[in-house]
């Protein structure tokens, strides 16, 4: 299934022989032997008492867990998931006071952090899907954080200063969205589906198309809004930029259906723990992705008042 999240697009969450074939992944896979083995050695075990008392004491014994496997575990991927919005947050906290002037605050907000993690992390996405099919380097996904969290930082403290109260509304809106998404695919009552990605992609590349045309006529002066056609065209009283916000905010959480989807078939396909990171990375990629569109709709909606 074609993926919009390109940190997901890895052989690893696709390729049920990913123990096998990946880097980390030969450790993983002599861990647990095949299920062929596994009854080759319970039958060998009926006749050898021995053998027999031994294999029981192994599945008597607790459980293992990524570290002993070596592969991808649902919790493993959490602990992960969260260790990266850590960083995030930390950062975040940075390029907010770094945006309003440091300790000593001035009138003036700079947009350096705004623009210099935005960058960096624009760089260092870009790196990690592309060398993740050889190898997942964890520096480089934790430095990814650490840019996002000072793009985030600088962005949300601007955005304050001209509509306070907003970053705390945009902040618990994606909350509500995330938390809302996850109960939801952990009950089993939404799923990724063929027809439904289809769509979604479709519609991506219609809303990057539409972006492109957007930023292509601020830069060349057509419409001297902040936000230009988002809030220049009204259609029935409504900003544009709040019925396509709305939508995008539809295909982000179907995006976060489609992380969990991956994460649980990489889990199932026993890949080695190190995709776990990347799975993470993609994880925050869509969430950062979900608060942005969050944060401008409701800049745009303040902004009509």
């Amino acid at each position: 299934m074609a993926l919009n999240n390109p940190a997901f697009n890895n052989p690893a969450f696709q390729d049920p022989r990913a123990v096998q074939s990946y880097p980390g992944g030969a450790r993983a896979a002599s861990l647990t032997p095949p299920p062929a083995a596994a009854a080759g050695s319970a039958s060998r075990g009926s006749a050898d008492l021995a053998a027999q008392a031994q294999l029981e004491g192994a599945f008597a014994g607790p459980p293992a867990g990524s570290v002993e496997t070596g592969r991808m575990t649902i919790e493993d991927t959490v602990v992960k998931t969260v260790s990266l919005f850590a960083i995030l947050l930390v950062t975040a906290a940075v390029g907010w006071v770094w945006t309003l002037g440091g300790l000593t605050p001035t009138d003036s907000v700079s947009a350096l952090p705004m623009i210099v993690g935005g960058l960096a992390g624009f760089v260092l996405a870009l790196v990690i899907i592309f060398t993740s099919r050889k190898k997942v380097r964890p520096a480089l996904i934790f430095a990814y954080a650490a840019a996002e969290g000072l793009f985030i930082g600088g962005i949300s403290a601007f955005f304050e200063v001209q509509w306070p109260g907003i970053v705390l509304q945009a902040t618990l809106a994606t909350l509500v969205v995330v938390g809302v998404t996850l109960a939801l695919f952990a009950s089993g009552k939404i799923r990724a589906s063929a027809r439904a990605t289809k769509i979604f992609l479709i519609a991506m590349v219609g809303y990057l198309v539409f972006s492109l045309v957007n930023v292509g006529m601020m830069l060349f002066g057509a419409t001297d809004s902040a936000f230009g056609l988002r809030s220049d065209v009204q259609i029935f009283g409504i900003p544009l930029g709040v019925i396509i916000g709305i939508v995008v905010v539809l295909m982000a959480a179907y995006s976060l259906v489609l992380d969990f989807d991956q994460v649980q078939q990489g889990v199932r396909n026993g890949a080695p723990r190190q995709y776990g990171w990347l799975s993470a990375f993609g994880i925050m990629v869509t969430v950062v992705w979900l608060y942005i569109e969050i944060l401008r709709i409701l800049a745009i909606l303040r902004g009509s008042e």
